[in-house]
């Protein structure tokens, strides 16, 4: 009698393990409510589309800072938008993937805790200088709050 080949016997007990879901153990529920409101980035407020940040661009201002150059829009199709958009641009030439990501996080919650002072109907998008990589987080928040002032005048 022959047996089974153990890929197959292994591709069919892998499914049914908890870990080779596509959900992550214990990530049922991420979003957790604290003080200040849910702690989330939702897709919503993120721009995607390369043909977003292009607009954003060409018609947007610019406004330098040490840490990173952004270009800010008012859009007047804002919708029923909660927050500002963030668009995010970190180039190779900053490092590897790791600081990569490590950058847009930092900017990603620096933009989610004081977004709610700029109006919905803005996008912003952001690029990131090689001074972001070393720049302690109240530094980055200070830049973020200077971004806004001047986008919301």
């Amino acid at each position: 009698m022959a047996r089974p080949c153990s890929r197959g016997a292994a591709r069919g007990a892998a499914t049914s393990l908890r870990s080779a879901t596509r959900e992550l153990f214990g990530t049922r529920n991420p979003i957790k409510p604290v003080a200040g409101g849910l702690l989330r980035f939702p897709r919503s407020s993120r721009i995607l589309r390369s043909a977003e940040f292009r607009v954003v661009y060409d018609n947007g201002i610019r406004l330098s800072s040490p840490l990173f150059a952004a270009f800010c829009l008012a859009r007047t199709d804002a919708g029923s938008r909660v927050c500002a958009r963030l668009g995010l641009t970190v180039p190779r030439a900053l490092g590897g993937a790791v600081e990569r990501n490590r950058i847009k996080r930092r900017l990603r919650e620096a933009f989610r805790k004081h977004c709610a002072a700029l109006g919905p109907q803005w996008d912003i998008v952001l690029n990131p200088r090689r001074a972001a990589l070393a720049a302690p987080f109240p530094e980055i928040e200070r830049a973020i709050r200077k971004v806004i002032e001047k986008c919301g005048n």
